[in-house]
C-alpha cells in the first residue's frame, strides 16, 4: 500500500529534486501527486512500498539537515562577500520602488487598523 513521505507544498523546485534524487539514489520507489488545476490536491512525494516509509524518512532527515547547513553556509558567504541584499542596497538602487511599496504597505496597515481604532473612541 501507498504511504505519504514528502509534502510538496511550498517547496522549492530545486529541493524537491534533491529529494527525489535521495530516493532514487537509495532504491525507493516513488511517484508524486500534484496540487491539480486548482491546486487543492496535496502535492506529495509518495512511496509505493509502505515497508520503506522509516528508512525513506530517515534519508529525507539526513539531507534536510545537510541542506540546512549548506544553505546557512551559503548565506553566510554571501554577507560576508557583500553580495546579500539589505535594504540600504535596495534603497539605493531602487528609491522609487522602496518609496512605493512603503506607502502601499502604510496604507494596508491604515485599513487593517482603522475599524480597530474606531472602538476605542
Amino acid at each position: 500500500m501507498a504511504a505519504l513521505c514528502f509534502r510538496l507544498r511550498n517547496v522549492s523546485d530545486d529541493e524537491a529534486e534533491e529529494v527525489r534524487q535521495v530516493l532514487d539514489r537509495h532504491g525507493i520507489e516513488h511517484y508524486e501527486t500534484s496540487a491539480g488545476r486548482w491546486g487543492i490536491g496535496l502535492p506529495a512525494i509518495w512511496l509505493r512500498h509502505d515497508d520503506q516509509l522509516a528508512r525513506a524518512r530517515e534519508l529525507i532527515e539526513v539531507y534536510q539537515a545537510e541542506r540546512s547547513e549548506r544553505v546557512k553556509a551559503e548565506y553566510a558567504e554571501r554577507v560576508a562577500n557583500g553580495e546579500q541584499q539589505t535594504l540600504v542596497g535596495l534603497w539605493s538602487q531602487h528609491p522609487i520602488r522602496v518609496i512605493v511599496y512603503l506607502a502601499v504597505i502604510a496604507v494596508i496597515v491604515y485599513f487593517s487598523t482603522r475599524p480597530f481604532f474606531g472602538l476605542l473612541a
